[in-house]
């Protein structure tokens, strides 16, 4: 379908694993500030991480960023065909067919758009739209244009073979950004517990862990209450010591200071604290001495789909240069001459290509049925082959005038062009059946008077049906010409899909119309007098 235009943006960059929250609030700052500098931009508003939802499981390493647009009618001019010799009253009609501003595509990718100021190092630029975005992640769970979902059993192999995919696809003509995930390349702190070190400080796990949560982590202490906000106050140690693991393992941990005494006797340390035994006071020793601090890398998010392990390749093209078919099929190509796949592992192509493809399932079943009843109909309501046929030439006769009015717009072929392709069909059927019905009703009538003895005979009554049907296939084209123009006049969301739906029925009911009245009758009168007045005119004469 084509994109129904919300009026506002939703910039989602992808960064590698493991940035921190200083980082992640500094590259927000400057893709914020960024932002605001284009003129069509009201204001953005930029989030990193996830909120406390299982239904936003967004690591640091994804943003995104709401991009409200100002009204179009604020933004800046831009040159259009007509812009250099229309009047300003003309513009105004033409500006409702051919708008003189950025399309939401030029002002993403055009020249000095927005994603050619958002390259940042390491970041991978996604561009959508907000409502699109979620019904897109609750039913690919891609983003982009194109996804490419890995299966496999290993989520390192996956992480390789993405990357893999990754480089190849960067080399595909059309390509404006491609991150493979890093299933597997999570940073984690890990603290190993020391069980017997523990057991002689009098410890348990649950403490430990305690510990390590309120120094490190955070631990909240109470909430503020302001009116009806509630804010929690987050205690830990500051920045500056707990920045590197150094600081972390001299992180001390209180302990009954009898403890102490008693494990430093009984390790044969000795000492002045090996004979103390004051219950209740406590000593504070370094959190080294419990537990081993190693950083590790693993999954940082595990990502499970048909009961097997999986990894996404998020793919951002210009869809206004190149439409998702052309582009995987041409990705596909890449893939096979580049990317061995293992055993076990499998692709799945996603995104607006799972829907393209699932809809033209659909299409070679709904259009040839929609053929067949027209036909049928026509049949049973002719009861001959000939005429049926004749009917149907208003199909190639509208499709003429529909195909060029909708590359005169700029439209690429989609589901709401197909659909008004299909109401076309129906139209022009209904049409074609009463110019011949004329054209029948014109020449049986000659031919009761017996005025239908040659061929001059024959066009004067084909030219005298065809002249009585002018007034009403005028009448009738220029209702439905008042029904659908309003519609390309329209502006705001929704407008884009039902201007594909109508830009073809406008131009197939005017290239329909005129060939109708030029082409219908002449094609009659061969039919006639070929098959009919011909041989009539021959057996009379012998």
């Amino acid at each position: 379908m084509p994109p129904l235009y919300e009026g506002d943006l939703l910039y989602m960059p992808t960064t590698l694993p493991g940035i921190s929250v200083t980082e992640a609030q500094k590259l927000l700052q400057v893709q914020d500030k960024v932002l605001k500098t284009f003129p069509e931009v009201h204001h953005v508003f930029g989030k990193a991480g996830r909120a406390e939802t299982a239904t936003d499981p967004a690591p640091f390493s994804m943003m995104e960023t709401v991009i409200l647009l100002r009204p179009e009618s604020e933004w800046p001019k831009q040159g259009r065909w007509y812009s250099s010799w229309a009047p300003e009253w003309l513009q105004r009609v033409l500006r409702r067919f051919w708008p003189d501003y950025k399309s939401p595509d030029e002002l993403i990718y055009g020249p000095g758009g927005l994603d050619e100021k958002m390259k940042f190092p390491g970041v991978s630029n996604a561009w959508t739209m907000p409502i699109k975005a979620r019904v897109d992640m609750l039913s690919t769970g891609v983003r982009t244009p194109v996804g490419i979902k890995i299966m496999g059993a290993d989520l390192q192999k996956v992480q390789e073979l993405g990357e893999h995919i990754e480089m190849v696809l960067k080399e595909v003509p059309g390509t404006k950004t491609v991150f493979a995930e890093r299933t597997a390349g999570g940073y984690f702190l890990d603290f190993t517990l020391k069980r017997e070190e523990l057991a002689r400080y009098g410890l348990t796990i649950d403490q430990a862990n305690d510990i390590v949560m309120s120094a490190i982590g955070g631990e909240n202490v109470t909430t503020t209450i302001e009116g009806r906000e509630r804010y929690p106050v987050n205690v830990r140690y500051m920045r500056e010591l707990r920045d590197d693991l150094d600081k972390l393992r001299r992180v001390l941990v209180p302990v009954n200071q009898g403890t102490v005494g008693a494990a430093a006797g009984m390790g044969g340390m000795g000492g002045s604290t090996g004979g103390s035994s004051g219950t209740g006071r406590v000593a504070h020793i370094p959190l080294e001495q419990l537990a081993e601090i190693s950083l590790k890398t693993g999954p940082s998010m595990i990502r499970d789909e048909n009961g097997r392990l999986s990894g996404y390749v998020y793919v951002d093209f210009d869809t206004s240069k190149r439409d998702v078919g052309s582009y995987v099929a041409d990705a596909k190509k890449a893939i096979r001459a580049n990317v061995q796949l293992p055993p076990g592992y499998m692709l799945i192509w996603s995104g607006q290509f799972e829907y393209m493809e699932r809809v033209k399932e659909r299409l070679f079943i709904v259009v040839p049925i929609t053929i067949f009843l027209v036909f049928l109909l026509l049949y049973f309501n002719t009861l001959s082959i000939t005429k049926t046929m004749i009917i149907f030439l208003a199909v190639p006769f509208s499709a003429v005038g529909a195909i060029w009015f909708i590359y005169l717009l700029g439209y690429n072929t989609s589901i709401a062009v197909w659909v008004g392709l299909i109401a076309l069909m129906g139209v022009d059927a209904e049409t074609g059946m009463f110019m011949l019905l004329y054209l029948d009703l014109a020449y049986k009538e000659a031919e009761a008077k017996g005025r239908m003895r040659n061929w001059d005979d024959l066009r004067e009554a084909i030219v005298e049906g065809a002249v009585k049907r002018l007034r009403p296939k005028v009448m009738t084209v220029g209702v439905m010409f008042m029904a659908l123009v309003p519609i390309m006049w329209s502006t705001g969301a929704g407008a884009d899909v039902m201007k594909r739906i109508a830009a073809p029925m406008i131009g197939g009911i005017f290239t329909s119309f005129i060939m109708e009245l030029g082409v219908y009758p002449a094609i009659y009168a061969i039919w006639k007098w070929n098959f009919g007045l011909k041989k009539q005119i021959g057996t009379t004469t012998t």
